[in-house]
């Protein structure tokens, strides 16, 4: 909120509104002239953030990163946040598949109305193909071994059989599960997370006025590099002005309060 200041007012956006928390926040802070438009592709998410949101000066919208600009018809903002990954809702209590200590169908899908499923892609990809995503995605060195066992294993029909595939071939040692890095890589891939979010970034500059700032949270190294290297080009371009030389981490108190928080990284930055 710091960084983003919307005491100034004007027109802000949380392009990843979640269960509403950040968007409360702004709200509070906004004067009474301000206004907020909060975006998520999660339908769920939007009707959580919608029951949490009830003041007239928020617009909730269904929408992906790269469908920013047209969403808000060109119009220009003060302010924009982007909190990356999933929420801990779409992790406990949606049902999709991105746990793998529950037995879920293998969907993954942040929306619900698009085609691709992690399903698909376990089940119907090459061992090429998934050993590529989850070395690329996951940053898993494993990735031969884990792919090869996935494809012997096929059918793989819920989320909780296929980290049982991956432990089979990857013994749990330490705090971390051996397919949390597999997991990841679906789910990046199930959304083209990536892609969206450098389309995301390029509108940000795009519709931020002179002096509106950018906020974004990212929570594993793939996002914060692609984060950091669109602030650099910005930089270098003479578009955007760095208000982090480097990217704030969460303090121990903040952690203690909400361990989810512990890899989060952010990175801020002023329209010029």
């Amino acid at each position: 909120m710091g960084f983003l200041e919307p005491e100034r007012g004007g027109v802000y956006v949380d392009a990843t509104v979640g269960p509403g928390g950040h968007s409360e926040e702004l709200l509070g802070l906004l004067p009474p002239e301000g206004r907020l438009i909060a975006f998520d592709r999660d339908e769920d998410a939007l009707r959580l953030a919608g029951e949490r949101l009830k003041d007239g000066r928020c617009t909730l919208k269904k929408g992906r990163f790269s469908e920013l600009q047209g969403l808000l018809g060109g119009s220009m903002v003060d302010g924009m946040l982007f909190d990356l990954g999933f929420s801990m809702d779409q992790l406990k209590r949606s049902g999709r598949g991105f746990s793998f200590s529950t037995e879920e169908p293998l969907d993954m899908r942040m929306d619900a109305s698009q085609a691709l499923t992690a399903g698909e892609i376990v089940n119907s990809w090459s061992e090429r193909e998934l050993r590529k995503i989850i070395s690329e995605y996951g940053e898993e060195r494993a990735a031969g071994r884990i792919s090869g066992a996935i494809v012997r294993a096929r059918p793989i029909r819920t989320s909780k059989e296929l980290a049982g595939v991956i432990e089979q071939v990857m013994p749990r040692r330490g705090r971390i599960h051996p397919a949390t890095r597999t997991f990841q890589a679906l789910r990046i891939a199930v959304n083209d997370e990536l892609g969206e979010l450098k389309a995301g970034l390029s509108s940000a500059l795009r519709l931020l006025k002179p002096g509106g700032r950018l906020v974004v949270i990212s929570y594993h190294s793939l996002e914060d590099r692609a984060v950091k290297n669109f602030m650099r080009e910005a930089l270098r371009e003479g578009l955007l002005r760095p208000l982090t030389k480097k990217p704030l981490r969460p303090g121990e108190e903040e952690v203690r309060r909400n361990p989810q928080a512990r890899s989060a990284k952010l990175r801020a930055g002023e329209r010029l």
